[in-house]
């Protein structure tokens, strides 16, 4: 199937938290520089309609100020089905997170050492020096240093990885509000791990769904991946790969053109012995359990999913927030919703 250039599809639209009480995760992510927009509910006959789950669903949107990616829907579910991810090892199928920008990672920092010095769970790392971009690098001391520094917070609700910029820019990735607390952006990219050497379930996301693959199998091993090997609890001797699909909009030759709602693919292969989490993230569960993109020919992609060898594609029913939707279960065993715009 040849990938569609209408540009229907966008970045990830929107990162779904399973939650029994709203309330706490609206004031985080208010730090953030998130705010409270629509609300919706669904019954538990509807909610088992579109996410194959026999409870009934009340949903808020948070936005983060003008974007149109990147945002959270928290899922008040009156019946979870099971706790979720928690802070279970990123180095696992099932695993999901979101990564945003902020312009002082170091204050997280410190919020992550407080937190845990009064008890509560977390799972945090110091942040590391990593470079992005094929930019040439400079001398320590002498000149300047291209990279970020990014950190991984893990937290019972919450799977981040926060990112500093240094000495360069890329205007559409990622807006802080640089009023919030935590001057943080919307969140800028979103990751699943996969296990899968022939790499055919990957061809999905650009085939079928319309995306841009811009970055393709970048191997990163322990000795080399600074920022990754703490991520994702790498050992020596073990690697991964990372394949990036982004907004079609978004360009495959100039990393300064890029724009955020990327979904990051880390590829573990297949020898290597991981925990499957894929019943801890999926709708109905507890934190980070979803993502949606937002398409402006819902039919057009409810048919081409059909023909794929997605499963578990629903009909296409009003959700919460009264647009019409559909779900289905990716190639790669991931749960997915399209929203229509």
């Amino acid at each position: 199937m040849s990938q569609t250039t209408s540009h229907s599809i966008q970045g990830i639209y929107e990162v779904c938290i399973g939650v029994r009480d709203a309330q706490p995760l609206i004031q985080y992510w208010q730090q953030f520089g998130y705010t409270v927009g629509e609300t919706g509910e669904l019954s538990a006959t509807d909610a088992e309609q579109l996410y194959g789950v026999a409870s009934s669903l009340q949903s808020i949107r948070l936005h983060h100020q003008t974007a149109d990616h990147g945002l959270i829907r928290l899922m008040v579910w009156d019946s979870p089905l099971n706790q979720g991810l928690g802070m279970v090892s990123m180095k696992a199928r099932g695993n999901r997170w979101a990564t945003s920008l902020t312009l002082d990672v170091t204050n997280l920092w410190n919020h992550a050492a407080e937190a845990e010095a009064n008890g509560f769970p977390i799972r945090y790392g110091p942040p590391q020096w990593t470079v992005i971009y094929p930019t040439a690098q400079g001398r320590p001391f002498l000149d300047p240093l291209v990279g970020v520094r990014e950190m991984l917070l893990l937290q019972p609700l919450t799977r981040q990885v926060m990112f500093e910029r240094f000495n360069y820019t890329v205007p559409d990735y990622g807006q802080p509000h640089e009023k919030s607390p935590f001057q943080a952006s919307q969140v800028t990219h979103m990751g699943l791990v996969v296990q899968d050497d022939s790499q055919e379930t990957l061809r999905f996301y650009d085939e079928v769904l319309g995306l841009l693959r811009v970055q393709d199998a970048l191997e990163s091993t322990y000795e080399t991946a600074r920022g990754g090997r703490q991520i994702f609890d790498l050992q020596p001797g073990e690697q991964f790969w990372v394949t990036a699909f982004d907004d079609p909009r978004s360009s495959k030759t100039d990393w300064q053109a890029a724009r955020s709602g990327r979904l990051y693919i880390v590829r573990f292969p297949e020898a290597l012995v991981l925990p499957d989490f894929s019943e801890l993230s999926r709708p109905g569960v507890l934190g980070m359990s979803l993502y949606t993109y937002r398409v402006q020919e819902l039919e057009e992609y409810w048919q081409r999913i059909k023909s794929s060898s997605a499963q578990q594609i629903t009909d296409m029913v009003t959700n919460e927030f009264g647009k019409r939707s559909f779900s289905f279960i990716a190639p790669d065993g991931y749960y997915w919703t399209v929203v229509t715009q």
